[in-house]
């Protein structure tokens, strides 16, 4: 009677055991849901799976490296659908060398083809009011001019936005 009792016993405990792992998984899900791509980036980098810095993306991608504030270090890029999305600390803008100034919000999403960035949420410039921005483009490789879509299409000298700036946390988007 105690051999049955004491197999019955352990079944028990390693049945509530898997369970219980298997809610850790469920759990983490949840939480990387809730908090945003920041956990993704840790528990991908647990797992051995970083991808390479998000100026390197860009590069590779035509677009210049600066187009992020330097805070902007975790991303999700989704190759398959070409969806990119940017995770930021802080509601944050960064002026650039062109005297132009950009706004992002926490998370910045859009389409990364090859040189450009469409269907931009979460990033706004200012003319004279704040434009969201909808598209980033340049002509080439080695084009000279980065094209911003916010209303209007509006050139801007590609050399502003090689070198990355520090984003200046700000209180709205």
């Amino acid at each position: 009677m105690e051999k049955a009792l004491s197999k019955v016993g352990t079944f028990w405990v390693s049945q509530k055991a898997k369970k219980e792992i298997s809610s850790i998984g469920d759990d983490f899900n949840s939480f990387t849901q809730t908090v945003g791509g920041g956990a993704k980036w840790v528990f991908n980098k647990l797992k051995g799976k970083m991808h390479k810095p998000l100026p390197d993306l860009l590069r590779d991608y035509d677009l210049p490296p600066g187009l992020f504030p330097k805070n902007a270090t975790n991303y999700d890029f989704d190759e398959v659908r070409s969806k990119l999305t940017v995770y930021i600390p802080s509601i944050c803008e960064a002026g650039f060398k062109d005297s132009s100034i950009v706004r992002y919000s926490t998370r910045v999403s859009g389409f990364l083809l090859r040189g450009k960035l469409t269907g931009i949420e979460g990033m706004k410039t200012k003319v004279v009011l704040w434009v969201k921005v909808t598209t980033i483009s340049v002509d080439g490789p080695r084009s000279s001019k980065v094209h911003f879509t916010a209303g209007v299409k509006k050139s801007r000298p590609r050399d502003a936005y090689e070198v990355l700036r520090e984003g200046i946390t700000v209180d709205e988007f």
